[in-house]
């Protein structure tokens, strides 16, 4: 059993290589709100355990190993995420916060039991996908709404919940997942896009149009 620490920087590091092949050290301080040098230190450590790979000024990268337990983490915070969503009821801008806590701690027996208990869902709040209980995700071809143009209808497939407050916007805005949308104008020189959901029209600003990934209609 592997510490929390150490769940929590493989869990991050293999969030940021969906974004990027190798992590630099500096994204990997601003995720997890550490220091530079607390982040020097802990992927050395890793490294040792053979958990990542890494060379100095060029980034790390999860190895299988280190990445079976990132994707296990994940399963259990997702899965966390959709029961306080399904059975308790509680916003989607809090699962996040009280699932960082669940994910460290939840049993095997327990994750096969919510998994039972929600139907084996796969996908959380957010429309984040859950990984398989073998440590597989399905191949997405989704895209960021930014990249949208313009009289191309769309659906909403996952919402970053990195942000609460963000999230609560962009549920006063509707913009939950499974839901359709289109964007009828785009600002020139990184203008908002003007999106439309139904009848209700709106402007959306281009860093908030990169934290939404769509399905193409």
């Amino acid at each position: 059993m592997q510490s929390q620490a150490v769940q929590d920087y493989l869990k991050a590091i293999y969030e940021l290589q969906r974004q990027e092949r190798k992590v630099a050290n500096t994204r990997l301080a601003k995720r997890l709100d550490v220091t530079a040098a607390s982040v020097t230190g802990m992927i050395k450590k890793l490294a040792k355990l053979k958990l990542v790979t890494y060379q100095p000024y060029q980034g790390v990268k999860l190895t299988r190993p280190g990445e079976k337990i990132a994707l296990e983490v994940i399963r259990h915070h997702r899965l966390v995420e959709r029961y306080l969503s399904e059975a308790l009821g509680v916003p989607w801008d809090q699962v996040d916060a009280e699932a960082d806590v669940w994910e460290h701690v939840l049993s095997e027996d327990l994750e096969t039991r919510i998994d039972e208990v929600l139907g084996h869902p796969t996908t959380d709040p957010h429309g984040a996908p859950i990984p398989s209980i073998e440590g597989r995700l399905p191949p997405s071809s989704n895209i960021l709404l930014s990249e949208l143009a313009v009289g191309e209808k769309a659906t909403v497939a996952e919402v970053s919940d990195h942000d609460p407050e963000m999230l609560r916007y962009f549920g006063e805005l509707g913009l939950y997942p499974d839901v359709e949308l289109m964007i009828t104008e785009i600002a020139p020189f990184d203008g908002p896009l003007t999106i439309r959901i139904g009848d209700k029209g709106f402007t959306l600003g281009r860093e908030a149009a990169r934290q939404i990934k769509i399905m193409i209609s």
